[in-house]
């Protein structure tokens, strides 16, 4: 059945339909009218029609967030105005041929699990047909009732059920019970078979592992997002037994202490109905003996004194049980200890792997003598250098020797190369004149030019005579 003891789902909502659906009929017409024979008659119309109605049914079941369907489902959901799609087995066939849907039961039977059948009710069998139809395809288009898996929408929803665990106080130990899973997902997964289907595409990625243990079936997660699970062992047996019984020893603790608070709130009310008796029957009588009496035939105050006896017994085994719960977890932290502990441990031994991995090849010898060949040739790169360096422009190479000789040959002839040189002055400069004479000789000089200006006014343009000053 597609959806076994519930209704299928009625027709998809207006908002979830492309446009055309309620415009176009003669479009909707044709995209409602069966398949040809055979996609060679009209290819283009075959294509149009079959990429309509497989973007519409994906989109359906991402709408839905529901991982299973069938094909009956899917004809009350695109039915309109009375009729269905009359090829939509077509289109189903087509998208199990592409791997966008598969078989609920070739599903189920790719996966190597015993404890799917006997916890959905079902006979999971590998037959022969099944392997061929997985390895050539299945050309056969599926009945009405029977129920197909989206195949991507699964994964996703696999990987939510991952995380959801790992954001979750249950991944402090990778082992957790089933009923405790399904509780965890209980919003994700609307029913127990898709809780099923997603534990086994968890396991055919060998992200979980599942083993049943006295009766109580226990889930077992890989550590880190993309680890492979490794097979359950007695450790792991034992530390979810321990986790049971701290389990069971809090909720014990938590039971005796509720029982405790509640005998000593019946203490306090026999307490409270006894002294009222008391002093009704003090007032009635005077005799002080015989209220005393009284005091201790009261039974409101018996069963207040039983109360409290009852509490203080219920008292004595939460310590005990507290003293047994704090050895289970110091048991427990002492475990999670010692596999953290492991976890460095190995982490320490591929480290010295791979450090002797990489310094296999070397030694201080091979060492040393990579660095003396790495001297020498940087020794033979500065000699290169050099040499490069004394190569003449015109690449001929020149003797500096010689170049030395010849600028000392041109220093000499230059030495005996005499430099003509005016006569030296042979009168004797005359003693130095005052300063009354210089002042003299001036006054005269400025009488001689003012007379020479008046008297010949071109004199300037002739060339002046020599003062006759002894300089």
């Amino acid at each position: 059945m597609c959806s076994p003891g519930e209704a299928p789902p009625g027709p998809a909502p207006a908002g979830d339909l492309p446009p055309e659906w309620e415009t176009d009929d003669e479009r909707m017409a044709f995209l409602f009218s069966a398949f040809k024979q055979s996609r060679e008659v009209n290819s283009t119309e075959w294509d149009s029609k079959m990429a309509f109605w497989v973007g519409l049914v994906l989109a359906r079941g991402r709408q839905r967030g529901a991982v299973r369907t069938c094909l009956r489902e899917l004809q009350n959901g695109f039915e309109r105005r009375g009729s269905v799609p009359l090829g939509l087995g077509t289109v189903l066939r087509e998208l199990l041929r592409r791997g966008k849907l598969q078989r609920e039961s070739d599903f189920m039977a790719s996966v190597d699990s015993s404890w799917i059948s006997w916890g959905v009710g079902v006979f999971i069998l590998k037959p022969l047909k099944w392997t061929l139809s997985s390895v050539l395809g299945d050309s056969k288009i599926p009945e009405e009732e029977e129920v197909l898996i989206y195949v991507e929408l699964l994964q996703e929803k696999a990987e939510e059920v991952y995380r959801l665990y790992q954001n979750s106080a249950l991944s402090s130990h990778p082992v957790v019970a089933l009923s405790e899973l399904r509780s965890l997902c209980a919003g994700l997964c609307p029913d127990e078979r898709t809780f099923y289907l997603l534990l086994l595409q968890l396991q055919k990625e060998k992200r979980v592992t599942i083993l049943e243990q006295n009766g109580e079936k226990i889930v077992k997660f890989a550590r880190g997002l993309h680890a492979k699970v490794s097979p359950m062992n007695d450790v792991d047996i034992g530390v979810y037994q321990l986790m049971q019984s701290e389990q069971l020893l809090s909720q014990k603790v938590e039971s005796l202490s509720q029982e405790a608070e509640k005998c000593k709130e019946d203490a306090r009310s026999a307490c409270r109905a006894g002294k009222k008796q008391l002093e009704t029957s003090a007032t009635r009588n005077v005799n002080r003996c015989r209220c005393q009496l009284e005091y201790f035939r009261c039974p409101h105050l018996s069963k207040a004194l039983r109360c409290l006896k009852s509490k203080r017994r219920t008292e004595r085994r939460i310590e005990e049980l507290h003293s047994k719960l704090d050895a289970v977890q110091g048991i427990l932290d002492r475990i999670y200890a010692s596999q953290t502990d492991q976890m460095v441990f190995n982490a320490y031994q591929a480290g010295v792997g791979a450090l002797k991995l990489s310094m296999k090849d070397v030694t201080v010898e091979r060492a040393e003598n990579l660095v003396d060949q790495i001297q020498e040739l940087c020794d033979t790169q500065d000699e290169v250098a050099q040499t490069l360096a004394g190569v003449g422009i015109n690449g001929l190479e020149m003797d500096t020797e010689e170049l030395e000789k010849e600028l000392d040959s041109l220093l000499q002839d230059s030495s005996k190369d005499s430099v003509d040189l005016p006569p030296a002055p042979q009168k004797v400069l005359s003693p130095p004149i005052s300063d009354a004479e210089l002042e003299a000789e001036l006054e005269k000089l400025s009488v001689s030019a003012g007379d020479l200006a008046q008297n010949t006014p071109s004199a300037a343009s002739e060339p002046k005579t020599a003062l006759g000053l002894n300089l």
